[in-house]
C-alpha cells in the first residue's frame, strides 16, 4: 500500500477518538410510499394505495448520523419543537447513539418536516411525485440564544471541532456565530460550514464546502463548467470568507480545493459519474471532511477522504452515510 494511503487509513482509525459538535437546523424527512391505482374521478390526479411510511433526518440531523456512522462522537446543538416531529428526531438520534440533551425544545417552534410522496406500480421503483414542506423559524428570543450560547461554550471545551449546518431556519444566527468563533479559533479547533443560503455571512470559518450553485448564488456569477471561471470564483470566495481553505463540490465533476497561497486542486469524482441519488451528499462530504480535520489531517488529505465519501454515498438511495470500512475499501481500490 502507498504511503499516502497508509496515512489516510491512520486518519480513519482516529475517528472514534474525536468528538464533533454539530450546530444547525435539524430537519425531519418523511417518506410516504404508495402503489399507483388509477386516476381520480374528482380531479386529474393519481390515487395511491398507501403502503408504508419511513423517517430519516436532514440538515444538521443528517450530518450527526454521518458522523456516528464514522464512529465519531456527535454532539447536537439545535432546536426542535414540542411536536411529534421533534419526538421522532429524538428517537432517531437516540437509536444511533447520539445524545439529545443539547437539543432545545421550544414551544413556539415547529420542527421542520419535509414529506415526500413516492409512488409506482407493484414491483416497480417508486418515484417522488410530490413534496410538502412544513416549516417554521426558531424564535429570535434572548432565552433561546442564551441556551445555544451555553451549548457552544461546552462544545468549545469538550469537542474537537464545530460543524455548522445552516439551512436558514434560525438555529444559527450571525450574532451567536460572531460571539462563538473567536473561542474556537483560540482553542485551535476547526470550524466548518455548510450554509444553504447565507454563505457570505460566516467570514472566518476554517473551511466552507458549498456546491457550485451555492457559489454562483453567493457571488452572482455563472460558472457553467468553465475551469477558469471556477478558479476565479474559488479565489474570490476564499478572500471574501477570510478562510484558509475552501472546498467546492461539483457533483459528477468531483471537487475543487482552494488553499491560501496554493494552486487549486481539482479532484475527479470517485467511482462512476452515473449517480443514483445526491440527496444528503453534501452532509456526508462535510462530515467526513470535519472528522478528518479533527484528527489532524491536512486540507488535501481531508478533501481526498471527503471525495471518496461523496462518490460512495451518491450511489446509495436517499439520505445515506458512509462507514470507515467503505472509505478504506475505496482507498484500496484507487491504490
Amino acid at each position: 500500500m502507498k504511503e499516502e494511503a497508509k496515512r489516510l487509513f491512520a486518519i480513519i482509525d482516529k475517528f472514534p477518538l474525536v468528538g464533533i459538535a454539530v450546530w444547525g437546523d435539524i430537519i425531519l424527512d418523511e417518506y410516504l410510499f404508495g402503489e399507483t391505482r388509477r386516476i381520480s374521478r374528482e380531479a386529474p390526479v393519481l390515487i395511491l394505495s398507501y403502503q408504508k411510511k419511513e423517517y430519516s433526518l436532514g440538515g444538521a440531523g443528517n450530518s450527526l448520523l454521518n458522523l456516528r456512522a464514522l464512529g465519531v462522537k456527535a454532539v447536537p446543538i439545535g432546536v426542535i419543537g414540542p411536536d411529534e416531529s421533534g419526538r421522532a428526531v429524538k428517537r432517531i438520534l437516540k437509536k444511533h447513539g447520539v445524545p439529545t440533551d443539547g437539543l432545545l425544545v421550544e414551544k413556539d417552534y415547529r420542527t421542520p418536516l419535509k414529506t415526500r410522496i413516492l409512488a409506482g406500480e407493484e414491483n416497480t421503483k417508486k418515484q417522488q411525485i410530490l413534496r410538502i414542506d412544513r416549516e417554521s423559524r426558531v424564535p429570535d428570543a434572548a432565552s433561546v440564544k442564551q441556551k445555544i450560547r451555553r451549548a457552544l461554550g461546552r462544545a468549545q471545551r469538550e469537542c474537537d471541532a464545530l460543524l455548522i449546518s445552516d439551512y436558514h431556519y434560525g438555529a444559527v444566527t450571525d450574532d451567536l456565530f460572531k460571539a462563538a468563533l473567536p473561542g474556537f479559533k483560540k482553542s485551535g479547533l476547526p470550524v466548518t460550514l455548510d450554509s444553504r443560503f447565507r454563505l457570505l455571512s460566516f467570514s472566518g470559518v476554517t473551511i466552507a464546502t458549498p456546491n457550485e450553485p451555492e457559489v454562483e448564488e453567493a457571488l452572482k456569477i455563472r460558472i457553467d463548467d468553465n475551469p477558469d471561471e471556477l478558479s476565479r470564483a474559488g479565489k474570490n470566495l476564499l478572500q471574501k470568507l477570510r478562510s484558509p481553505a475552501l472546498l467546492i463540490t461539483r457533483g459528477s465533476r468531483g471537487m475543487a480545493l482552494f488553499e491560501r497561497g496554493k494552486q487549486p486542486a481539482f479532484l475527479p469524482i470517485f467511482g462512476t459519474s452515473d449517480i443514483v441519488d445526491v440527496t444528503g451528499a453534501g452532509d456526508t462530504v462535510i462530515s467526513v471532511f470535519t472528522a478528518a480535520l479533527a484528527c489532524g489531517a491536512t486540507f488535501v488529505q481531508a478533501a481526498h477522504l471527503a471525495n471518496y465519501a461523496g462518490g460512495i454515498v451518491v450511489m446509495k438511495k436517499g439520505t445515506a452515510a458512509v462507514t470507515p470500512l467503505e472509505l478504506k475499501q475505496a482507498i484500496i481500490a484507487e491504490n
